[in-house]
């Protein structure tokens, strides 16, 4: 699939099927996104990855049964896998006290950081995973962990350091919406797209 097609044929799926998402086709999936751009190459990303029973544990954790009932989107539940991702802080703090690095001071502390690299780098890492993931065919939704992030964090045993970035529902999408897109679009889909004219600012602000 050419890049372009890649980046305008992605779209946020909502509905799968229960199809098994094959372990080695993951790790694919993965290996592409640990090349995404890394601050020193400290590459301090990681993903819980869970399926089967415990992803009925995950959902009950974050998205109580009594809650669904006006949920348009209940395929979503039928995702075979959820890839929660983190960004651990302490990891970039212990790479910039490295020799190469130890002059930018960047290895005193993460108050010591202007911008959170860890975030930012494990951001990059989870948009290339979801673009892989559209170039192998599957289906992606990438989702804030608001509710239960606590019981999500006890449940699957996180330590209390690493930064909850989001998680991941990956799959083959549900054939009866694959060839409607807009079936599966949500509200925020329909807002305006900034061209690259509303984007660029040319020489100053």
């Amino acid at each position: 699939m050419e890049f372009t097609d890649v980046v305008f044929g992605r779209r946020m799926t909502r509905a799968f099927s229960k199809r098994v998402v094959e372990p080695q086709l993951l790790d694919q999936l993965v290996d592409l996104a640990s090349r995404a751009p890394s601050a020193g190459k400290t590459q301090g990303w990681h993903l819980i990855v869970i399926e089967r029973e415990r992803i009925a544990e995950f959902w009950d954790a974050t998205f109580p049964v009594e809650t669904r009932a006006e949920f348009k989107w209940k395929q979503l539940f039928d995702a075979p896998v959820i890839a929660i991702a983190f960004a651990d802080a302490d990891a970039y703090v212990r790479r910039y006290g490295e020799a190469d690095k130890k002059s930018t001071g960047l290895g005193d502390g993460p108050e010591a950081w202007p911008t959170p690299y860890w975030t930012v780098d494990a951001s990059f890492a989870v948009m290339t995973l979801l673009l892989a993931a559209q170039d192998a065919g599957l289906g992606a939704l990438f989702f804030a962990v608001f509710n239960g992030a606590e019981e999500v964090r006890k449940l699957l045993g996180v330590p209390e350091h690493l930064q909850l970035i989001g998680a991941l529902a990956l799959g083959w999408p549900l054939e009866t919406l694959a060839s409607s897109p807009s079936a599966q679009r949500g509200v925020s889909a329909s807002r305006h797209r900034r061209s690259s004219a509303e984007i660029i600012h040319r020489q100053n602000w």
